[in-house]
């Protein structure tokens, strides 16, 4: 292991030293979560359990580590963010030993811009009619894909607006002409309020709508669109999108019919702390019931150019929401660390507090640049940041199966 490797964990050990001075009902929390971990890691050098995360079904280390709502309230706003951190990333090692932090190779390809939702939070979004309004051309889809295949990328993450006069066969001919133009391709593609807005337009079950379009080509489901899972939340930022209990029921749906999906968290904008809370718990909860998503990706809300006001989340604030997501989200495999939003030396950092994926290589991105960021990494660059944290860069399929 390198110098940095050892340093992170320096890091660990130091956050355990350090409870002495913690909130005493945190500190306790943060011992029995510590204990439980360091069981699980024993027992794996012991052979007595798997060692890393298997791509699906794991179903944490231990029931010991399990967090109540009051107890992840406690450390959400209690605990030291250095010993969270320190937690988070020794969850992390209790899932995923080693020093592998992976990615995937993909582009962010949006078909249209047209949306009829107008969520508070977009600036990409144009309304119908507008001069600045698009859906792309079959030629320039080809060129798109041909080029993330020609960067070593097996991923396409395709969404977009929800377009008022595009029918549900338009995006089955354009799965299954992407399916026959380009076999290798991984298409990650349509979040859970478009395949809602999808099947209210047609007339059909979301049932129906994702059996047709899995036939026409999807390979999984992306968890865009989630935001907060709160009714409050989702009436004040995006009100004419689906509810919570809609989002968690096309994803458990998807999971029935066998398609992986992730799940996201757009965070720092009009949400209650306690919502916060709330979303995780949810998808805690649906996890439980079906071992469908892959992995978690939170991120916070840049404001640039949108309807909503408010002072951007700070990194201290990420860092608290990633590694408490590690914690309560102790049945769903990985941790995304969102470079996107946050930058690389932040999304460095996060690699220590229970991240253990890096995300995506995001050959294109437009809906994030839209609201003013535009942080770039090329791979090399990706390699470099995961490398100078102390681990080793590898390329993953969005199943999570290495490929380098």
């Amino acid at each position: 292991m390198n110098k940095n490797y050892n340093e992170s964990r320096n890091f660990d050990a130091l956050g355990r030293d350090a409870l002495t001075a913690l909130d005493p009902d945190a500190a306790r929390i943060l011992r029995r979560l510590q204990k439980a971990y360091a069981a699980h890691a024993a027992a794996c050098k012991a052979g007595q359990k798997d060692g890393p995360a298997p791509t699906y079904g794991y179903t944490g280390p231990a029931a010991e580590a399990r967090l109540s709502r009051e107890e992840a309230d406690i450390l959400y706003r209690r605990a030291d963010l250095f010993n969270l951190c320190a937690l988070a990333h020794q969850a992390r090692q209790a899932l995923h030993p080693g020093n592998i932090v992976t990615y995937v190779a993909d582009r962010n390809i949006n078909y249209s811009n047209i949306c009829v939702c107008a969520c508070r939070f977009c600036a990409f979004f144009r309304p119908p009619g507008h001069p600045e309004g698009y859906v792309l051309s079959r030629e320039e889809l080809d060129r798109k894909i041909r080029e993330t295949i020609a960067l070593g990328g097996t991923q396409i993450l395709m969404q977009g607006g929800h377009h008022p006069d595009l029918s549900l066969s338009f995006y089955e001919e354009t799965l299954t002409w992407i399916r026959n133009a380009h076999p290798g391709i991984h298409i990650h593609a349509f979040s859970p309020p478009e395949i809602m807005f999808f099947a209210e337009k047609e007339g059909l079950s979301v049932e129906e709508v994702i059996t047709r379009l899995m036939r026409a080509g999807l390979h999984s489901i992306p968890g865009g669109g989630a935001e907060i899972l709160t009714d409050r939340a989702r009436s004040q930022v995006s009100p004419n999108k689906c509810s919570s209990g809609a989002w968690l029921g096309v994803m458990k749906t998807a999971h029935q019919l066998g398609l992986k999906t992730t799940a996201t968290m757009m965070f720092g904008h009009e949400e209650e702390e306690g919502e916060r809370l709330d979303h995780l718990f949810a998808l805690r909860a649906l996890q439980d019931d079906t071992l469908g998503f892959t992995a978690f990706i939170p991120w916070t809300f840049q404001s640039a150019h949108t309807n909503i006001v408010c002072a951007p989340e700070t990194a201290q604030g990420y860092l608290r929401v990633l590694a408490l997501s590690r914690l309560v989200l102790d049945n769903l495999p990985s941790i995304q660390a969102s470079w996107v939003t946050m930058g690389p030396q932040v999304a460095q950092l996060a690699l220590l507090a229970g991240a253990n994926d890096f995300g995506s290589l995001m050959i294109e991105e437009n809906v994030v640049a839209a609201a003013g960021v535009s942080f770039r990494l090329s791979r090399e660059e990706i390699h470099a940041v995961i490398g100078k944290a102390g681990f080793m860069p590898r390329q993953r399929s969005m199943g999570y199966r290495l490929l380098d």
